[in-house]
C-alpha cells in the first residue's frame, strides 16, 4: 500500500444498523492483523439500541463518528513553523522571517495556545512610525530586547528590567539637551563625557552609548546611584536610532483580535472561501486539542492527500457519508445490489448474495487464516442474526447460518437466547422519540429521477411492533420533509410471524404499494404477509413498479 496513506477509514452506511457497525469493526480488525496499513472502524450515524446492546455485551466502544470524507486541513501539508514568544523583539521576528522566507509568524504562550500573529507589514509600519518616541515605554520593552537588537552590552542595570516610562531621544550637547531631557527618557549619546553626565543628571532612565565608546567611572557610579541603565552598542547614532524601536516586543504590534484560524478538521472548501476573502497570506492552524500546530496558505490547498476509505454493507452514494467523490475508495465489501457507485480507479470489490456483510467478513478471516477473537466473533454473530432475523429472512443462505453457528461456538452464545435478548433490546421504546426509532435503520434509494426512502424495524412481540407503529406513523410526513424525499416507506416486521406492516407517505404511495405487493391499503398502511426482507422482497419490486409507472 502506498506510503502516503496515513490511515484507512472502514465505514458503513448512514443510519447504521448492527451489520453496518459490526462489519466495520470486524473488517478493520482483520485488515490490521494483515499489517498492510492502519485501519479504523468509523460510524456514519447514531448507533441504534440493538447495536448499542451488542457493543456493550461484547465489550466494544462505539466507533468514532464520521459524517464526511471531504478533504480537510489535516489532509494537506501544514507548515510546521513553531510559534514565537510574545516578548520576542520585532527585530528578531524580522530576522526569522528573512531566514525562513515567511512574511507571517504566530505568537503563542507557554501552553502553545495561539495569542496572535504578526506579519512583515506590521513590522514595516512600526519602523516607519518615527514620530512616536514613546513606543518602548508603552510596550514595556525588556532591556534584553534592546541588547539583542543593538548587539549591545549592559554595563549598568538589569537585562530583565523594562522600559517603563519616557521617550527615546538623541543627546548631542548639554546646551542642546537643556529642557529636552525628561526623567525616564532613554537617551542616545556618543563618547562626550559632558553629554553622558548631563543625561544621567537630568533623570534619564537608560543611557545608550553609541560607536562602542567608553564610559567614565564616575558616570557609571552616578548612573548606578540614580537607577539609570547604561548600554554600550557598536552601532553609530544613526543606526541605533533606526534600530532601537525594533526592540519592542511583538505583542505590541501583533493582531490578536478576530484572527482567522483553521482547525485541522476544517474542510478545504470552507478554508478556501475564507482565504479568498482575506488580505492575509498565511493562516494559523489549531490541532484537535485547540493548540497551535502550524500555518497554511492558499498554495497548500493544491496538494491534497485524499482520505482513504473502505465501504462495508453498502455501495450506493446516497447511503454513504458526504464527500465520497473526493475520497479514495480502496475496497468495498457488501451483500446488496450494485448501486452504480463510480470509482476513479479499480478497487477490490467483494460482493456476495448472502444475508449479511459479516458472513462475507467471516469468509475473509478463513481465507487469510486469521484467528477470530471471542468479542469479534460475537459482533459478527450479532450482525448475521440481525440481518437474517435469526435465519427467518428469505435473504438468509446456508453460508449465513453456517457462519453464525461457527461464530456462536467461538463466542460461547446460545443463538436463540441471545437473539431474543438482542431483538428485545432493539425494540425497547422507553424514552425514545419518533425520529430516533425512524432512523434506526433507514436507507435512501433511487430509480431514475425518483428518490425514496425505506426503513425497517424488527420486533419479537406484537405489542412492541404496534407501539412502534403508533410512534413512527405520524412522523413519516415530517421525516419525508427532513430527508427531502417525495416518498417514504417503513416496514414494521414481526420476526416470529414473518409478517410486516408497511406504513407510507407521499403522492401515489398507496397506489405504488398496492400495485407492488398486490395488497389493499388503508389509511397509509398495508399488511405484507411473508415479507421480512427489505433488500430482497421490498426494494426490487418497488423499483420495478416505479420504473413501470415512469414509462406509462
Amino acid at each position: 500500500m502506498p506510503e502516503a496513506i496515513r490511515k484507512v477509514n472502514v465505514i458503513g452506511h448512514q443510519h447504521p444498523d448492527t451489520d453496518s457497525i459490526c462489519s466495520a469493526i470486524s473488517y478493520a480488525y482483520l485488515k490490521n492483523q494483515l499489517g498492510e496499513s492502519i485501519y479504523e472502524a468509523r460510524r456514519a450515524g447514531t448507533v441504534n439500541r440493538e447495536t448499542a446492546f451488542v457493543l456493550k455485551h461484547f465489550g466494544f466502544a462505539e466507533p468514532p463518528l464520521i459524517t464526511t470524507v471531504t478533504p480537510q486541513i489535516k489532509d494537506i501539508e501544514i507548515l510546521r513553523q513553531p510559534g514565537i514568544d510574545r516578548e520576542t523583539s520585532l527585530y528578531s521576528a524580522w530576522n526569522l522571517m528573512r531566514d525562513i522566507q515567511l512574511d507571517t509568524l504566530c505568537i503563542t504562550d507557554e501552553k502553545n495556545d495561539l495569542l496572535g500573529l504578526i506579519a512583515l507589514k506590521d513590522i514595516a509600519n512600526a519602523n516607519m512610525n518615527i514620530f512616536d518616541t514613546g513606543v518602548l515605554s508603552q510596550a514595556h520593552t525588556k532591556y534584553a530586547n534592546i541588547l539583542t537588537t543593538l548587539d549591545g552590552t549592559m554595563v549598568v542595570g538589569d537585562p530583565d528590567g523594562r522600559v517603563e516610562d519616557g521617550r527615546v531621544c538623541v543627546g548631542t550637547s548639554p546646551e542642546m539637551m537643556e529642557g529636552t531631557i525628561q526623567p525616564g527618557d532613554t537617551v542616545l549619546v556618543t563618547n562626550r563625557y559632558e553629554t553622558q553626565l548631563f543625561a544621567v543628571r537630568s533623570g534619564a532612565r537608560c543611557l545608550i552609548i553609541c560607536c562602542g565608546a567608553e564610559v567614565m567611572e564616575d558616570v557609571r557610579e552616578l548612573a548606578q546611584e540614580r537607577g539609570c541603565a547604561i548600554i554600550i552598542t557598536p552601532y553609530d547614532t544613526y543606526a541605533t536610532a533606526r534600530l532601537i524601536c525594533m526592540s519592542m516586543p511583538v505583542r505590541a504590534r501583533m493582531l490578536s483580535e478576530d484572527v482567522l484560524r483553521f482547525s485541522v478538521n476544517t474542510a478545504l472548501d470552507d478554508a478556501q472561501k475564507v482565504m479568498a476573502s482575506s488580505r492575509h497570506r498565511y493562516f494559523p492552524v489549531l490541532d484537535e486539542d485547540g493548540t497551535y500546530c502550524g500555518m497554511v496558505s492558499s498554495p497548500n490547498l493544491i496538494n491534497v492527500t485524499k482520505k482513504h476509505v473502505i465501504l462495508v454493507d453498502h455501495n450506493e452514494r446516497s447511503q454513504a457519508v458526504e464527500g465520497l467523490d473526493q475520497a479514495e475508495i480502496m475496497e468495498i465489501v457488501d451483500h446488496h445490489r450494485i448501486g452504480g457507485l463510480e470509482t476513479t480507479g479499480p478497487v477490490w470489490f467483494r460482493l456476495m448474495p448472502v444475508g449479511c456483510t459479516c458472513t462475507i467478513v467471516y469468509g475473509l478471516y478463513q481465507e487469510n487464516g486469521i484467528e477470530i477473537p471471542k468479542g469479534v466473533a460475537g459482533l459478527m454473530l450479532s450482525a448475521i442474526l440481525s440481518d437474517t432475523l435469526m435465519f427467518r429472512s428469505p435473504t438468509c443462505t446456508p453460508q449465513d447460518e453456517a457462519a453464525a453457528r461457527a461464530l456462536a461456538k467461538i463466542c460461547g452464545e446460545d443463538i436463540e437466547e441471545y437473539a431474543d435478548a438482542m431483538f428485545e433490546a432493539g425494540a425497547d421504546l422507553t424514552g425514545r422519540t419518533a425520529e430516533e426509532v425512524f432512523h434506526q435503520d433507514f436507507k435512501v434509494f433511487s430509480r431514475g429521477k425518483v428518490r425514496f426512502g425505506v426503513g425497517q424495524g424488527s420486533y419479537m412481540t406484537e405489542n412492541s411492533r404496534r407501539a412502534a407503529e403508533a410512534l413512527v406513523g405520524p412522523y413519516l410526513k415530517e421525516a419525508a420533509a427532513d430527508e427531502e424525499l417525495p416518498m417514504v416507506f417503513y416496514l414494521f416486521t414481526d420476526v416470529k410471524s414473518q409478517t410486516s406492516d408497511v406504513l407510507f407517505y407521499g403522492p401515489d404511495t398507496d397506489e405504488i404499494v398496492g400495485k407492488t405487493f398486490g395488497v389493499k391499503t388503508k389509511d397509509g398502511m398495508a399488511v405484507l404477509p411473508g415479507v421480512v426482507s427489505r433488500k430482497k422482497q421490498v426494494i426490487p419490486p418497488l423499483m420495478a413498479t416505479l420504473q413501470d409507472m415512469s414509462d406509462e
